[in-house]
Order: structure tokens, then C-alpha cells, then sequence
């Protein structure tokens, strides 16, 4: 058990919570800048449908599931022998750990991208559980997280999961790509465009791509997440958009043309 507590595979259960809240609070310091905001802070506070106390307390709840989780996956499956020879080998070579983070990447987009739009295609789990995730109409950076907790193990903590298993990362690298994860489902979700944000450049799924997915008009369209559109683009639920400026400061995503789902 001590070996455990001071192995890697204790370290991926801490620390992506640790990134999320600092990462999280640095966009909530950058919140007041409103000439790049998605949406006006009015709108964040008379549009959501629940508070934000409530949604800290709900993303702690979950992170505290998630952790549970990843503690009994590794509980489970760790090999003291294993864990000695990961921290002292230098022979994974960087083509392998391309593929194993390209990998990983496949698969928690497959995943996600399927039991998401599974919960918006069913009445019965968007009215029970994903619902929850679209009490936030106008995004921000710490309710990234914010779900109903089955909804959370389903779409998050399953999906993560299997992405460590099918990639056969080590521990150590999944510490850094789960950690990269979660500062880009944050920055998804912040609700501000900045011109040189690394994340909105490389990658089209971004923060306005996601923001047309919480509007009305969007909300069964642009289920990828969290890094491309492909599934998206594959099956039909892409959304094209443009962001104009907003009337007052700041600017909004615009749905061009709403997908047939």
C-alpha cells in the first residue's frame, strides 16, 4: 500500500484535479476581460440555471468519484515490479509515445463522442443526466466539469479509462495527457476568444466550436469533444459557425447552419 501511495499511479489521481482548479481559476481572473468574452457576465448570471456554488460543489462531488475510480482501476492492476521499471526506463522512444497519446486521443473522442450524443438523442437520459451539463447556457471555465455524476462516469472517467488501457500508456504519461485533457476541456468551455490562445489555433473543436453546442440552436449539433471534429463531421452533426462581435464588447457565435439530427 505505501508503494502505491507514492507511485505514479496515485499521482494520476491528484493531480489533473489540481490542474483543473488552478488552470479554472486563472480564467476566472481573466473573466473581467470583456471585450473577449462569449457571452456578458449578465448573461452568466441570469441565464444559467444554477449557481455557481452549486456548480464548485457538483464538480467537486465529481472529481471526488473520479478519483475513487481511477484509485480502484489502479488498486486493481498495479505491479510494484512495474511501476520500478517505468520510473528507471528511458526506452520508450518518441515515436511510441506519439502513438500512445494519438491512441488515447481516438479513443476519447470515439467514446465521448457517442455517449454524448446518445444522451441527447434519448429523452429519458438528457432529461435525467446530461441535462445537468446544460444548466450552463453561457459556459465558463470551472464548470467544465459540472455533470451528473453518472453522466460523469459514463462520459469522462469510462472514457478515460479505456483511452490508459487500449493506448497502454504508463502511468507516468497518462499523468501529463489526463492533465492535458483537462486544461483543454476547460479552455472549451471558458467562454472567452483570445487571438493568440494556442488551443483555439490548432484545434477546431475550441471554445466557440463548443459554445454553439450549449446554444438552442446548436444543442444537437457539435457533440465532438474534446480535441477534433471528425465524428462530427462524419456523421452529420456539424455545425458550421462564425463569431462576429457582439453588440456592447465582446463577441458571440453565430450557427450558420444547423445539422440534421
Amino acid at each position: 500500500m505505501d508503494e502505491f501511495f507514492s507511485s505514479d499511479e496515485f499521482m494520476v489521481m491528484f493531480v489533473p484535479i489540481i490542474v483543473y482548479w488552478v488552470y479554472s481559476g486563472l480564467y476566472e481572473m481573466l473573466g473581467s476581460l470583456d471585450n473577449y468574452r462569449l457571452h456578458s457576465r449578465r448573461d452568466e448570471e441570469t441565464k444559467n440555471l444554477v449557481s455557481k456554488l452549486d456548480v464548485f460543489k457538483g464538480v467537486l462531488f465529481q472529481q471526488s468519484l473520479q478519483a475513487a475510480t481511477t484509485f480502484l482501476i489502479f488498486k486493481l492492476t498495479h505491479d510494484p515490479n512495474q511501476s520500478k521499471t517505468n520510473s528507471t526506463s528511458t526506452s520508450s522512444s518518441f515515436l511510441t509515445l506519439a502513438r500512445q497519446i494519438f491512441v488515447a486521443m481516438f479513443v476519447l473522442d470515439s467514446w465521448q463522442y457517442m455517449v454524448h450524443r446518445c444522451m441527447h438523442s434519448n429523452k429519458f437520459l438528457y432529461r435525467n443526466f446530461h441535462s445537468w451539463h446544460h444548466r450552463i447556457v453561457a459556459p465558463y471555465a470551472f464548470a467544465a466539469q459540472y455533470n451528473h455524476p453518472l453522466d460523469g462516469f459514463l462520459t469522462e472517467a469510462l472514457s478515460g479509462a479505456m483511452a490508459f488501457f487500449i493506448s497502454g500508456m504508463s502511468a507516468r504519461t497518462s499523468i501529463f495527457f489526463f492533465s492535458f485533457t483537462t486544461i483543454k476541456g476547460i479552455d472549451d468551455h471558458c467562454g472567452l476568444v483570445f487571438p493568440w490562445n494556442p488551443f483555439q489555433l490548432l484545434f477546431s473543436n475550441n471554445t466557440a466550436y463548443h459554445d454553439v453546442h450549449h446554444q438552442l440552436s446548436g444543442s444537437k449539433c457539435n457533440f465532438s469533444q474534446p480535441f477534433f471534429v471528425v465524428w462530427d463531421k462524419v456523421l452529420g452533426t456539424y455545425a458550421p459557425y462564425s463569431i462576429k462581435k457582439r453588440e456592447g464588447g465582446g463577441y458571440e457565435a453565430r450557427v450558420l447552419k444547423s445539422c440534421d439530427n
